[in-house]
């Protein structure tokens, strides 16, 4: 029987689904992405939102399939076996939230100071929501989950009314005329934004490790990635057109913050502070849903000797992965504090923990297809409609977008050096880890039923097929 406690519905579950995916950092993607392409930036995010919520329907199947807090691991490791397990979690997962965390806390530290605290060490304001949010995660799931639906929704609303007053011109005088733009100047080559793009959504799928504590995860969890992403591309697009409505293009692709000129430009003095307030929220939910999912993956390793057992240990009083989610923060601290997130690099280090994520999607997708082979009469609680349309299309539409991460060649190259960094300090740790620690085979695919044995999972949590469309095939 699962350690963990089932608290989680559908409305957490939604909230935890788009708490990493809205993020300070998402804001200035948007920004630049319209900045560079205007309008027809929106073709490479629906682009990109096609290729998620492919993403998002195998990763809804393997999380009923297996529900664990392993996540990605847990179902890699019976699909595919040790190795592409570990690489998928460590090099998709725990690498870029070491970048993309402190990177979040220095946007936010930087706007709230310079909108609220002009002389105060945006470094300190940064690290004391950063040890805030640690406090809640330690605590439980049931002061996180609550936490979360309020940043979530705070930060969906106020930046939908932004883009709502913008395109509605109840604000200033808008500078430009969006009807009167070229709808895509780019052409197809818009497509090259997709990877850009799909920052937009990525860290949908970071409720499925939480399946073990969700009621009814095999409605709960697909509803909850499809209606989040649904929301996140509404709300992209409003704001994404009023951006390109109030800003020059040159100004919003060149900004480190273009967000928060919107914001002003929209509103003055108010917007800015809105926006503020928005940035804060957005980087409190993200780093809230790192700190409360990575830790579950890690203990899901440990739970199969592929990392230390102290990643194993839950909290006596609150059932929580303390030592994880501490051990974690500390590496997202060293990082922070170190000063490695510097704002002038955020799109390259934000773009190589794409790269990074890519992989873990190719690798959720080829996991739907084995497993459908190796385990055809398994049960599936919820399954991939138009199988296996959606694992091969997806597969393909991440590998272009990691070949065509970024227009600029140069900083491309910087891309893909930093990714291959990730991949190449990944796959040594796991290969020796394997061979020396584990002694077992880099390509031997667990068994599903010792799997499941072994990880504590009862058969009255793997629930029969849903009714209704998400329980269809």
């Amino acid at each position: 029987m699962s350690q963990f406690k089932r608290t989680l519905g559908f409305w957490s579950c939604l909230s935890v689904s788009m708490g990493l995916v809205v993020a300070s950092s998402t804001l200035v993607t948007l920004g630049q992405g319209m900045g560079i392409a205007g309008a027809g930036f929106i073709i490479a995010m629906a682009a990109a939102w096609i290729l998620q919520h492919f993403s998002a329907q195998s990763f809804a199947e393997l999380s009923c399939m297996m529900p664990h807090a392993g996540g990605l691991r847990s179902y890699t490791r019976v699909a595919l076996g040790a190795l592409p397990a570990m690489v998928a979690t460590i090099a998709g997962y725990v690498i870029p939230n070491l970048f993309a965390a402190p990177s979040e806390l220095a946007i936010a530290g930087d706007v709230i100071t310079s909108t609220f605290m002009p002389g105060v060490s945006p470094v300190l304001v940064g690290g004391i929501i950063f040890a805030v949010l640690v406090i809640l995660n330690v605590l439980g799931v049931d002061i996180f989950a609550k936490s979360q639906i309020v940043f979530t929704t705070v930060m969906m609303t106020a930046i939908a009314g932004l883009g709502i007053l913008g395109l509605a011109g109840a604000g200033n005088t808008p500078s430009f005329s969006v009807s009167e733009m070229p709808f895509n100047p780019m052409g197809w080559s818009v497509l090259s934004l997709t990877a850009l793009a799909i920052w937009l959504y990525i860290g949908i799928e970071f409720v499925t490790p939480m399946a073990q504590e969700v009621n009814n995860p095999e409605k709960h969890i697909p509803r909850a990635m499809t209606i989040g992403l649904l929301i996140i591309f509404a709300i992209n697009i409003l704001y994404g057109l009023t951006s390109i409505k109030y800003v020059d293009l040159g100004i919003l692709a060149d900004s480190l913050s273009p967000h928060i000129i919107v914001a002003e430009a929209v509103l003055g003095k108010p917007g800015l502070i809105i926006i503020s307030l928005v940035s804060l929220f957005a980087t409190a939910s993200t780093v809230n849903t790192v700190i409360a999912v990575v830790p579950r993956m890690l203990y899901g390793m440990a739970a199969n000797r592929e990392l230390p057992s102290v990643f194993g240990k839950l909290h006596p009083n609150f059932r929580t992965p303390w030592i994880g989610i501490i051990i974690l923060s500390a590496a997202i601290g060293a990082f922070y504090f170190g000063g490695i997130a510097n704002a002038a690099n955020i799109t390259v280090f934000l773009l190589a923990a794409v790269s990074s994520w890519l992989l873990a999607y190719i690798i959720a997708h080829i996991d739907v297809i084995v497993l459908r082979k190796r385990y055809p009469d398994a049960k599936r609680s919820y399954k991939t409609p138009f199988y296996p349309i959606p694992q091969v299309v997806g597969s393909l539409g991440m590998l272009f977008a990691f070949l065509n991460v970024f227009p600029d060649p140069d900083v491309q190259r910087m891309i893909f050096i930093l990714t291959g960094v990730f991949l190449a300090i990944t796959v040594i740790y796991s290969v020796l880890w394997i061979k020396f620690a584990m002694k077992e085979k880099l390509f031997a695919p667990t068994d599903m039923n010792e799997a499941i044995q072994e990880w504590g999972i009862s058969e009255e949590e793997i629930e029969e097929p849903a009714t209704g469309t998400y329980g269809k095939n």
